[in-house]
């Protein structure tokens, strides 16, 4: 099954067991929401309104497909709902001037509707897709009182079996698949991606050279630099809240342990000195706490380490499997891939009741939780129609969305912060 191979892949890599690890053009991802909320929030577009050359991109058709896709919404044609109108007017060569409004429904007889947002941009033609998306945060902050995650963006790693031999992409893309772009093309497999807090750096894992490395690589540029090459397994790095230190898990002691490193200086603190498998470190959003994965107690559970006092304590005990921990943005709950009954999902647990929640009840297995920088969606992957896929879930369970159509398999996603 994939996620057996993921685990021997991720975290075995140079042992029998652990746990028992050309230029791209392939399409696009394509979110198709499978389950969204009763009492979704109606709301109504119109095509905006055309002033000179039209445009390539049809803006409220994107927004209305990020609102549709969220799950929170559902497309309407009355009247009395919410309702989104704008125009798009030539500004020059290639240069737009966007306006929209943002109606409250019909309230009551001889009532004029209240408007809620109304702004104006200038953009170029090449940005009108990141604009909509702009305007899908908008609307999305005004109506539902939480952050729109919508420009945003998914790190993830296609692997293309049907060539020989395999190729590995790390790609980037929009947050709902579109504009995707590679960053490394290797034979050699890729893993482990993770997003600088700032957006602009994802750090990963390349075998490259038939032998575990981890690169940090600038996301617009693509100037990469290797940090971390020692004897044996390097891997799983995970960025602190400032940006200034990297959590990675290297075995040059004979055990793998979760070592602190100072990127500037590349000065090394190791974090867990002990004969366990440790793995997966994950910062807390203030950067007191770590979360890993150990074997320490038998069977995989998170464990989390106080960066203060170097304790270490147990924080899952549903299921006789759990790991991928990481913190919500709050630092309130964990995410984690939970196994029960021979399945692995993700699930969420709180940290303050001790109250364990499995979102995911699939027949497929699920991997690699991360989740949105606004708190609301957690993405995965999971396996549909025998292929591995990307998918997401709300993270009380009510909203659940797959993002199918790769020319290959995707895995190991990763979800961006804000970017502005």
């Amino acid at each position: 099954m994939m996620i057996k191979r993921k685990l021997i892949s991720i975290m075995l890599i140079s042992i029998a067991t652990l746990f028992s690890q050309t230029t791209f053009a392939g399409p696009m991802l394509s979110m198709e929401l499978t389950r969204g909320i009763s009492g979704a929030i109606p709301i109504m577009f119109t095509p905006f309104a055309i002033q000179g050359v039209p445009p390539t991109e049809d803006i409220a058709a994107i927004v209305s497909n990020d609102l549709k896709n969220s799950g929170r919404f559902k497309l309407s044609t009355g009247s009395i709902d919410d309702k989104v109108i704008g125009t798009i007017q030539e500004a020059g060569v290639n240069r737009y001037q966007v306006s929209f409004q943002l109606l409250e429904g019909f309230k009551g007889k001889n009532t004029q509707p209240t408007v809620l947002l109304n702004r104006k941009y200038t953009v170029s033609g090449d940005a009108l897709r990141s604009l909509a998306h702009h305007i899908s945060d908008a609307i999305y902050q005004q109506l539902i009182g939480v952050r729109g995650v919508f420009s945003t963006r998914l790190a993830y790693v296609v692997v293309q079996r049907n060539v020989n031999p395999t190729k590995y992409i790390l790609e980037v893309s929009d947050q709902d698949g579109y504009n995707p772009r590679p960053l490394l093309i290797s034979t050699d497999p890729i893993m482990s991606p993770a997003w600088s807090r700032d957006g602009k750096k994802i750090a990963y894992v390349s075998f490259e050279n038939q032998r575990a490395a981890i690169y940090i690589e600038d996301v617009a540029t693509g100037s990469r630099q290797r940090i971390s090459e020692f004897n044996g397994h390097n891997g799983a790095p995970a960025w602190s809240p400032d940006g200034r230190k990297l959590a990675l898990v290297l075995s040059k002691s004979g055990s793998y342990n979760i070592y602190m490193m100072d990127i500037a200086s590349r000065k090394l603190t190791p974090l867990t000195q002990d004969h366990y498998i440790n793995t997966e470190p994950s910062w807390s959003p203030d950067g007191r706490n770590l979360i890993f994965t150990s074997n320490r107690s038998g069977n995989p559970q998170i464990f989390q380490l106080n960066l203060d006092s170097k304790a270490v304590t147990r924080v899952s005990y549903d299921g006789n499997f759990n790991a991928r921990g990481s913190y919500t943005p709050d630092g309130k709950q964990i995410t984690m891939l939970n196994r029960e009954s021979g399945l692995y999902n993700i699930g969420l647990l709180d940290l303050d009741t001790g109250v364990f929640h499995v979102l995911t009840n699939s027949s497929s297995d699920s991997e690699s939780p991360s989740m949105a920088p606004n708190g609301s969606m957690i993405l995965f992957g999971t396996l549909y129609n025998g292929r591995s896929v990307l998918a997401m879930v709300a993270s009380d369970g009510r909203v659940q969305i797959r993002l199918p159509g790769r020319d290959g398999e995707v895995q190991d996603p990763a979800w961006s912060p804000f970017l502005s």
